[in-house]
């Protein structure tokens, strides 16, 4: 029989999936009115592959969603405020390069200032790590800690936004899965467990105009996604045994993995690691002449894996997770090497080596 907790959870995805939904072509029109429109454009470097101009509000969209469901649904607190200011200020940043790009180093102060937040104001803080029978206590270095982790978050989600559904969907998945956990674990009233299943409404309410062929993108609000991924899990699992810290990071295991082999790949030739290319793992799986459509459930589906190996292993059997953990890496392992997503010269090093052999 279905607790009456997971049918209150069940409300709020809903409540909030259908106002997010319905606000959406209002968003369209906003962006549309102050000129924050997304143009199809050939420069190179250019990451997003879109044939139509295209409204960049969503991620405001998601964030109104996310207001209007902790209205109805959330309870005031000095954490909460922490959060609210928090997101406004990582929304502002959004807008304003939605509608006249800004430098990066000016959208990592924006970044910065919100994550502040989060750790003086809302002492939401990753204190301590315990591993192999030893704490380390972080101390006052707590509070860069917590800010470099969530900018990290931040940036991880807004750097993989260049295909339709594909930043939205993995935030969902991350939210739901979260949220699965924490239910089990019976967290029921808690703060984290509220945010997860609120954003997971939000984020799917999007996702019905954003998928493709997607009439809207979130733009750099994307960023707030991230945002949110760093305070559920700063919330929900700070101050924890390093094997628990593991789990809802592993959730974002493509976007992370894809934001490290851009920054190898910009280093190795010698680009700034904030700059567009088109070597992203969506990249490499579209040059496979894959669509977009097919190319975006992929990447869902290994996400999927990952998240059900993160549920395997924090609710029933560590080993069996770890297990399939490994063999997701082997399978990432093998299409890295058969791309260049890290180098042009990876592949065909791997060639000249298969010839040699034969």
């Amino acid at each position: 029989m279905i607790s009456k907790e997971v049918i209150a959870m069940g409300v709020i995805v809903l409540v909030t999936m259908i106002f997010s939904a319905c606000i959406m072509p209002f968003m369209k029109k906003i962006a549309h009115h102050i000129g924050a429109i997304d143009y199809p454009s050939k420069k190179e470097g250019n990451r997003h592959i879109h044939q139509k101009a295209t409204p960049k509000l969503g991620g405001v969209g998601i964030f109104l969603a996310f207001l209007f469901g902790y209205m109805l649904f959330g309870h005031h607190s000095i954490k909460m405020n922490a959060i609210l200011i928090g997101s406004f200020i990582i929304v502002l940043t959004g807008i304003i390069d939605d509608i006249k790009p800004i430098k990066a180093s000016q959208k990592l102060i924006g970044q910065v200032i919100a994550a502040l937040i989060i750790a003086c104001y809302g002492k939401i803080l990753l204190q301590n790590i315990s591993a192999f029978g030893y704490v380390i206590d972080f101390g006052i270095f707590a509070y860069p800690i917590t800010v470099i982790f969530i900018v990290a978050c931040v940036n991880i989600i807004n750097l993989i936004d260049g295909i339709d559904g594909l930043s939205g969907g993995i935030s969902s998945i991350f939210y739901l899965t979260v949220g699965i956990i924490s239910l089990s674990q019976a967290r029921y009233g808690s703060l984290e467990i509220l945010l997860a299943f609120i954003m997971l409404g939000a984020t799917l309410g999007f996702l019905i105009h954003n998928f493709n062929p997607a009439s809207i993108f979130a733009g750099d609000c994307s960023m707030f996604m991230g945002f949110l991924i760093a305070v559920i899990t700063l919330l929900g699992f700070k101050a924890t045994a390093l094997t628990s810290f593991f789990i809802p990071i592993i959730i974002l295991i493509i976007p992370i993995l894809d934001t490290c082999f851009a920054i190898i790949r910009r280093k190795l030739k010698g680009k700034p690691i904030f700059s567009a290319d088109k070597d992203h793992i969506h990249h490499q799986l579209i040059k496979m002449n894959l669509s977009q459509k097919t190319t975006v459930l992929i990447i869902y589906f290994v996400d999927l894996l990952f998240a059900i190996a993160t549920l395997i292993y924090a609710l029933k059997d560590p080993k069996i997770g770890m297990l399939i953990y490994i063999v997701l890496f082997v399978i990432i392992l093998i299409f890295v090497c058969n791309t260049n997503i890290i180098s042009d010269k990876l592949p065909k090093k791997l060639k000249k080596i298969t010839k040699t052999k034969k």
